[in-house]
């Protein structure tokens, strides 16, 4: 049997070493640039029936969050995000007021006071020939 020198031991035992790590390396790029991010969030939500929200009725959508409005002329709905970092606001008697900042909204979304520049979105409304509403919040 044919003895190995040392310094073809050390060679040898650098490449595999080398080339482990570079397969190590090419295995974590691969999987960096084929990360998902997580799922683009849901931007359309079926409300059910139209007939569920009574002429002047003001419902709260926490789960979206929005607000739908139901009066003589239709249905409009405003988003519960404030326009100056996007939290979430809460309704109040007299409109709408953003616990992280203080921005404080009027009943119809329009800024009372800032730091928010912007008043509340406008978010878009569909009602299908089947009487079901369909928000859309993008």
């Amino acid at each position: 049997m044919a003895e190995i020198r040392r310094s073809d031991f050390l060679k040898l035992t650098t490449i595999g070493l080398l080339a482990a790590s570079g397969l190590f390396s090419l295995g974590a790029i691969l999987r960096f640039l084929g990360y998902e991010t997580e799922a683009s969030p849901k931007t359309e939500f079926n409300l059910g029936e139209a007939a569920k929200y009574p002429v002047g009725s003001r419902t709260v959508l926490p789960n979206i969050p929005a607000l739908l409005i139901h009066t003589e002329s239709g249905f409009t709905a405003l988003s519960l995000l404030c326009t100056h970092l996007g939290c979430t606001v809460e309704q109040k008697m007299d409109g709408f007021i953003c616990p992280c900042h203080g921005s404080q909204y009027n009943k119809n979304g329009s800024v009372l006071r800032g730091p928010a520049q912007e008043p509340l979105r406008n978010l878009r409304i569909e009602q299908t020939s089947t009487g079901q509403l369909i928000l859309h919040t993008n």
